[in-house]
């Protein structure tokens, strides 16, 4: 690699950038690898393109079986290290920006607080809600499509103790109007996997929520996407943003689970 000055950089270790370039060959179209398609992927001669197989196969991050290459398992550990010290909003911060660009609306991640959301993750668009949304905001979760998605991963005796604590505000014209329809509703979220509210917290937003799972199968957090009434029907939301929102939320939770192992192992 040549510096600025069109130099040799004495600190680029190149024979790195070829091993990384041959690792990196493999894929999801190409997890088996002819020494010849290595070489032609990464630019190498067939000489050299033997040898860091090889060599890979040696350190137990390639396998070799004839004249065939693919990656083992223990390639993971490469990444592990990086994921092992995240946090979920790190982890799922490339996931959510990816999913923004999909469906071109803000997406937030919440935890459940007692009978509040927190949000600990927002990747935004343009504001839609007269309330600033941020890390930290805390709303009540009855109204909320990521409260109703954490209410129902409580066990019952939990979810009884908080419903019976809630007080319901009619914060909109169709917030939902008392404990017991509430209590339906988070049981219909039980079945569906996931929750939309139709301008509950506030006049002109909709929002659909998915929950994103910990290694346990326990709803630790949701993920939401709002939208404004405007922009978007319930059915549009339900038909084209939940798919995507759940496809999300599983990729994130692979990551999570990943960095577990990482820390754990």
């Amino acid at each position: 690699m040549l510096d600025g000055a069109g130099q040799r950089n004495p600190d680029y270790v190149q024979s790195l950038e070829r091993g990384l370039a041959v690792i990196k060959s493999f894929g999801a179209v190409s997890p088996e690898l002819r020494l010849s398609d290595v070489a032609r992927a990464t630019g190498l001669t067939r000489a050299a393109a033997r040898r860091f197989l090889l060599t890979l196969v040696r350190l137990g991050y390639v396998r070799q079986d004839g004249n065939i290459f693919s990656l083992r398992p223990r390639i993971l550990e490469l990444g592990y290290a990086y994921l092992s010290v995240l946090s979920l909003p790190e982890v799922a911060q490339p996931h959510m920006e990816a999913l923004v660009g999909q469906v071109n609306e803000s997406s937030s991640i919440a935890v459940l607080d007692d009978l509040d959301i927190v949000y600990v993750a927002r990747v935004p668009t343009q504001r839609i809600m007269t309330i600033t949304i941020a890390v930290g905001t805390r709303l009540p979760a009855y109204a909320t499509s990521m409260g109703r998605v954490l209410f129902a991963g409580l066990d019952a005796d939990d979810l009884d103790e908080r419903l019976d604590r809630v007080e319901i505000e009619a914060l909109t014209s169709t917030t939902v109007p008392d404990r017991e329809a509430l209590r339906k509703r988070i049981e219909q979220v039980r079945t569906a996997g996931w929750a939309a509210v139709d301008q509950e917290l506030e006049e002109g937003v909709r929002s659909a929520a998915v929950p994103i799972r910990d290694a346990q199968g326990r709803a630790s957090a949701a993920m939401n996407v709002s939208v404004h009434a405007t922009r978007m029907t319930m059915p549009t939301l339900r038909r084209e943003v939940v798919p995507k929102l759940l496809k999300t939320a599983e990729a994130i939770e692979s990551d999570l689970h990943a960095a577990g192992a990482a820390k754990n192992g």
